[in-house]
């Protein structure tokens, strides 16, 4: 990447609150501080995400059999709205969401967004179109995930995707990942190869360029998103991204009994 060196004078108050920000290894120097906040509010120009909210929970029985998966609250909130929030800390506010399953009670707590100064529009599924089918058509996580530098990584790579990586001390209960530099190159399903196969995992968060419909089968709609990854590797076509940041995949009663432990600590950081 080209730069230029620049002078800039800066009062020593809000100085000090660059300074704040270097911690040796997300942040270098006082240089790579400033370009941050910077690249902060003007590097993204992808102003709308989509969310697949029509997982049944079948796992958070009984408190699913009324409420949508993803309306279950952590610290007063639902978890959908906590993403919303997160979408929108990094300006991306026209939001589609996939609904099926008690959808009426997405549709009724947000409306047309405009309460939470948000677009949303809304896509449902009559039936179960797996999660590419959903995204074609137009997981239900907890994260403090940083938006805007995944957009920023996704745009250098050149790639038609980006997948968001985490970490897991137990991979094998989720769709494991292995990586050679920033590209994708074996992906294990959690319902396929049991097993420890890499630390990595998929956090259900993905990048795309339009192209990415190029990939979609042309006759059938119900196909799942995670045969669509295995041919962009086959392509050498989609990239890893690994965040450090907090992560919950709130699938069943332990994990959402630790969001609920753990997230509100995490929002006040």
């Amino acid at each position: 990447m080209r730069r230029s060196r620049i002078t800039i004078t800066l009062n020593t108050s809000l100085l000090g609150k660059v300074d704040s920000l270097i911690d040796k290894k997300k942040i270098r120097n006082r240089s790579h501080a400033v370009e941050y906040i910077l690249t902060q509010y003007t590097n993204s120009d992808v102003s709308k995400a989509v969310i697949l909210a029509g997982g049944r929970g079948t796992r958070l029985r009984p408190y699913t059999y009324e409420i949508p998966k993803s309306m279950l609250p952590v610290d007063g909130t639902p978890i959908l709205e906590h993403l919303i929030n997160q979408l929108k800390k990094h300006n991306i506010s026209n939001i589609t969401i996939a609904l099926s399953y008690l959808g009426d009670k997405i549709r009724e707590y947000f409306g047309d967004g405009s309460k939470f100064v948000t677009n949303i529009q809304y896509s449902e599924e009559r039936e179960d179109l797996l999660t590419g089918g959903a995204l074609n058509k137009v997981k239900d996580i907890l994260t403090n995930f940083n938006f805007t530098e995944f957009i920023e990584f996704h745009k250098k790579q050149g790639t038609v995707a980006t997948v968001a990586l985490s970490t897991s001390a137990k991979p094998s209960n989720f769709g494991q990942i292995k990586l050679q530099g920033s590209l994708l190159t074996k992906f294990y399903p959690n319902t396929d190869n049991k097993g420890f196969k890499s630390h990595l995992i998929h956090s259900g968060i993905y990048a795309f360029e339009p192209a990415i419909f190029d990939y979609f089968p042309k006759k059938k709609k119900k196909f799942a998103i995670e045969d669509i990854i295995r041919a962009l590797i086959d392509d050498k076509n989609v990239s890893g991204f690994v965040f450090e940041g907090n992560w919950y995949d709130v699938g069943d009663p332990k994990d959402y009994e630790r969001a609920i432990k753990e997230f509100p600590r995490q929002l006040q950081k």
